[in-house]
């Protein structure tokens, strides 16, 4: 039942209003509020499908009602409500964000066609938190185990936010996938995941490969190249094992985090970038900034929120899931019928001391499947699990 608030300091008006929203649809759940102050405050309180809210208006007018709650309520609709003389500032307040401005006295058709695509449009946006809410299969995170629900219920508190993340963690424990599920549920969904492995790319490189460079830079630089951080606009950049990045290019990544801006290697023109940053690490930065490796005034702008992602030995009991999950995986990569694991043989692969994490979880799990029998059987785990 879409739930309706109006607000309109003329009583005559509000009734009117009312009547026709009434009258239209009996399933509207239809509330009226005298002023922009007390709208605001039930807007604050209450969850409405749609507001329908008047210009000019005693103690809070409806310009400073509609900033107040994109603030902090972006995906309601607002349609204003104008005189005759509020015809400009009406239009203006659709640069601000409404969805719609309708005149007094209000046009019997007009109202109801604005009220029914600004609901429709409701539904659209919240159909759409749903799906990026269930995210792709490949970035899964499996496991029910309390370390890895933590982490799930960090991700979905955080990833529509703006706040920078720093993933830490062993080597083969899936951060990227936490990287992947921090964008993919996030408001930037939409909008490129760029990945970058500091670690992958040589110490002299990593600051054109972060943000492109101008023809003639260095000896290669044989024409203009973009950058990570401008293939990322609007986006999220992943920097992946930002521990082993150089302080060179670590002066320039704080640079970008603090005035959104970066510059080609060889230009001295800057550009504006709108991106998230998340980044990863397997090592202690704590300890890398206390020798002198990573930068303390970094560290604290990527680490707004951390999240530790544990090694396999401590969630134990998530590897029957994980098995299954990758025997299944397996078995439609490799076009097969999908094997099973006695519970003898997940047990002892509980046991095992799991140096490698998931990743070497999973190169077992494969072996197992190519050299074990039909069903893979404690035995199969002594003769090709052994570490």
């Amino acid at each position: 039942m879409p739930k309706i608030l109006i607000i309109e300091d003329e009583a005559a008006i509000r009734r009117v209003l009312n009547k026709i929203l009434s009258e239209e649809n009996d399933t509207y759940q239809v509330e009226e509020a005298e002023d922009g102050l007390i709208g605001f405050e039930k807007i604050k309180n209450n969850d409405y499908d749609l507001v329908l809210c008047d210009i000019k208006m005693p103690k809070m007018d409806g310009v400073e009602v509609l900033e107040a709650v994109k603030k902090i309520k972006p995906e309601i609709p607002m349609v204003m409500i104008s005189g005759h003389g509020d015809m400009e500032t009406a239009i203006n307040t659709m640069r601000l964000g409404a969805f719609d401005y309708i005149s007094k006295p209000p046009d019997l058709n007009r109202l109801l066609n604005t009220v029914r695509n600004a609901l429709d449009k409701k539904q659209l946006v919240v159909e759409n938190k749903i799906l990026k809410k269930k995210v792709s299969k490949n970035y899964e995170m499996i496991g029910e185990s309390e370390a890895i629900n933590h982490i799930k219920v960090m991700i979905d508190k955080v990833a529509e936010t703006e706040a920078r993340v720093l993933i830490t963690g062993p080597n083969g424990t899936g951060k990227e996938l936490v990287a992947h599920q921090l964008h993919e549920k996030s408001v930037r969904a939409n909008f490129p995941l760029i990945e970058v492995n500091c670690a992958a790319i040589p110490s002299e490189l990593i600051e054109s490969e972060l943000f492109g460079h101008v023809k003639g830079a260095f000896t290669s630089a044989v024409k203009d190249r973009a950058g990570k951080f401008e293939a990322a606009d609007k986006g999220t950049i992943f920097l992946d094992e930002i521990g082993d990045m150089s302080l060179s290019a670590q002066a320039k990544v704080l640079r970008a985090l603090q005035e959104s801006m970066i510059t080609r290697v060889g230009a001295d023109k800057d550009i504006k970038v709108d991106v998230r940053v998340v980044a990863a690490t397997n090592k202690d930065l704590k300890v890398e900034i206390a020798e002198g490796r990573f930068r303390e005034d970094l560290y604290h702008r990527l680490a707004v929120i951390l999240i530790k992602v544990p090694a396999l030995n401590e969630r134990r009991d998530d590897i029957p899931m994980l098995i299954s999950h990758f025997a299944n995986k397996i078995a439609t990569e490799q076009g097969n019928a999908v094997k099973k694991f006695s519970a003898a043989a997940i047990n002892l692969l509980q046991a095992y001391d799991w140096t490698g994490n998931i990743r070497e979880l999973r190169n077992v799990v494969e072996r197992l499947i190519i050299l074990g029998g039909t069903e893979i059987s404690e035995n199969d785990v002594k003769l090709f699990a052994s570490k």
